[in-house]
């Protein structure tokens, strides 16, 4: 018996010697596909259902190779997926017609099957760690005995790959299938849904998402600024921004989930959306207005798909003369100890799209065909004609789903001035768990509060938010979960000022529009607001700076300027004095 498989040994059927008197389809062909790492199996299982759909001559089954370092998380996706998955050691006794992998580090027994490579990634662009030894090797790239067997077949996304590759190792010459890249043709037809992955993300309309990709390994991103993510969010207003993440696969199989959260707890704290390692990157990346990568494979689609880049960090691991160095020559370096909100805002307002255009035609070839090109290869390497039937459906992108919770406490900074139109509000709130990781932090809040003397800050939170510390140190504190009627509204400012000592100002959504803010001398002040609707801590910071003005809270018409981007007109009108809370 050989270890690997749920029974513990061969699996019988759809493969096996005696296979026939079990299985349902007759199959003619056993396409095998070799899963070693979360990348490579994903990017596979992506491919797959535009290659075999509806034939019954194609018996596909999985064989795991459990010896990557990057392994953990495989048998659960093939599981979740409803995959067939035989012990690796199986693979030597079916005598398959076709091995297909997106690693090229799988130890193929020996054979006369052909092998079809798929990168899992750009082309080849990096050196990484051999698993064979101390050295390092090209990702991408296929041992040399499998290229002298003549199995192997290599696919490529652009010619200049197939010259590459000639030039570094001349075995894999006649070796090479010019294919296109899959994962780049469906990015570009995704776009048509780009609003649908913003919404499902909850990036509102006129918010900007940026989006953090980092590779594994020392040199990426996360490797060397893994403090990034907080440092972003503390610098960007969060009514004007939401910001994402898409780690590596590499990095959540070697270090796991639960380490991962714990080193971004307060930037998950702060709202930070951490795309799971399987597919969501992709929405995400199209729903970007701003990527801050570094030589991994996402941040050159996400130059491809025309949004502005920042290079965070770029590893010497990359590979000269390849489109991912074309990308380094011409595109912005971000300074994470500067200013990341005006350096984010200047990547937007400088960005020229065609900035990335050679970079785009030396990576991707003839785009729009790469799955038509897949399915001929396979099936012309299975020694099997095409199916007659419809080619299949051009598919988006799935909606993914909600990535992270919502902020529950703020630093709020409030300005008041006069306009010709009447007075204004400017209200721009930032996390509070990350503020303080934001570039000069609370000290240079501080200074520039006393440079302006209608410049004030205060601390918010929600009533859920869960550290009992903010809460009671909190200012101003809004009800989160849903509005209530004038009494209900009423009834929960007067028991959450009660609870809560520390608060000045507590404020609810009102049912039908409109929110309450009740203030502790008991006066109540109802804020009527035009345009989108706004939390009760907008309408809470208006009254707030009004108090801090030494102004009447009640009675006005003034303009609130939510953090830059827009601005609603409110009225704001003291309740009569039988709303009072005492």
């Amino acid at each position: 018996m050989v270890s690997g498989s749920p029974s513990g040994g061969f699996l019988r059927v759809p493969v096996g010697p005696d296979a026939h008197r079990w299985r349902t389809f007759p199959a003619e062909r056993t396409l095998v596909v070799a899963a070693r790492t979360v990348t490579s199996t994903v990017r596979v299982l992506e491919a797959l259902p535009a290659l075999v759909r509806d034939d019954p001559r194609v018996s596909v089954v999985f064989a795991h190779d459990p010896t990557s370092a990057f392994a953990d998380g495989v048998r659960e996706i093939l599981r979740d997926s409803g995959c067939r998955v035989m012990p690796w050691d199986q693979l030597a006794h079916i005598g398959p017609d076709l091995v297909l992998t997106a690693s090229e580090n799988v130890d193929i027994p020996e054979g006369d099957c052909p092998v079809l490579v798929l990168p899992h990634g750009v082309g080849f662009q990096k050196r990484v760690p051999d698993a064979r030894g101390a050295h390092d090797r090209l990702s991408g790239l296929v041992p040399d005995a499998l290229l002298e067997s003549g199995r192997a077949w290599l696919a490529v996304s652009h010619p200049d790959q197939e010259r590459q590759l000639l030039a570094a190792h001349p075995k894999t010459a006649g070796r090479t299938l010019l294919l296109g890249d899959p994962c780049y043709d469906e990015l570009l037809a995704a776009r048509a849904r780009r609003d649908a992955y913003r919404r499902a993300l909850g990036v509102a309309e006129g918010l900007r998402l940026v989006v953090i990709s980092s590779t594994w390994g020392p040199t990426s991103l996360l490797g060397r600024h893994p403090d990034l993510p907080v440092r972003l969010l503390g610098a960007l207003p969060h009514d004007a921004y939401r910001v994402a993440a898409v780690v590596h696969p590499n990095v959540w199989a070697a270090h796991g989930a639960w380490q991962i959260r714990a080193l971004q707890a307060s930037a998950l704290d702060a709202g930070l959306l951490v795309m799971p390692p399987v597919h969501a990157w992709r929405p995400a990346l199209v729903a970007a207005d701003v990527v801050i990568g570094d030589h991994g494979s996402v941040t050159l689609y996400g130059a491809a798909l025309g949004h502005p880049v920042l290079l965070g960090a770029f590893g010497a691991d990359a590979v000269p003369g390849t489109a991912a160095h074309d990308l380094a020559d011409v595109t912005p370096r971000l300074d994470p100890g500067g200013d990341l909100a005006a350096q984010v805002e200047d990547a937007v307002r400088d960005h020229a799209p065609e900035r990335y255009a050679r970079m785009t035609r030396r990576a991707f070839a003839d785009s729009g065909r790469a799955s038509a090109r897949l399915r001929a290869a396979v099936y012309e390497l299975l020694d099997l004609p095409e199916p007659v039937s419809a080619p299949p459906p051009d598919l988006l992108l799935p909606v993914p789903e909600q990535a992270a919770g919502s902020v529950t406490s703020w630093l709020v900074v409030t300005e008041a001035a006069e306009a010709p139109a009447g007075p204004v509000v400017s209200v721009r709130r930032y996390p509070a768990d990350a503020r303080a990781y934001a570039h000069g932090g609370p000290a240079a809040e501080e200074e520039g509060l006393a440079a302006a003397p209608y410049r004030f800050a205060h601390l918010a939170c929600s009533d859920a938010e869960r550290d009992r510390r903010l809460l009671e140190s909190a200012s101003v504190i809004e009800r989160a979960d849903r509005a209530g009627s004038v009494p209900e509204a009423l009834r929960w400012i007067r028991d959450t000022l009660a609870r809560l000592p520390g608060g000045l100002l507590a404020a609810c959504a009102v049912r039908g529009g409109g929110h309450l803010v009740g203030l502790r001398d008991g006066r109540v002040v109802e804020a009527a607001v035009t345009g989108p609707a706004t939390s009760p801590g907008l309408a809470a910071a208006i009254v707030y700076a009004r108090l801090r003005q030494g102004l009447p809270p009640g009675e006005a018409l003034l303009t609130l300027r939510i953090a830059g981007v827009r601005d609603e007109d409110v009225v704001l009108r003291p309740r009569p004095a039988s709303s009072r809370l005492s």
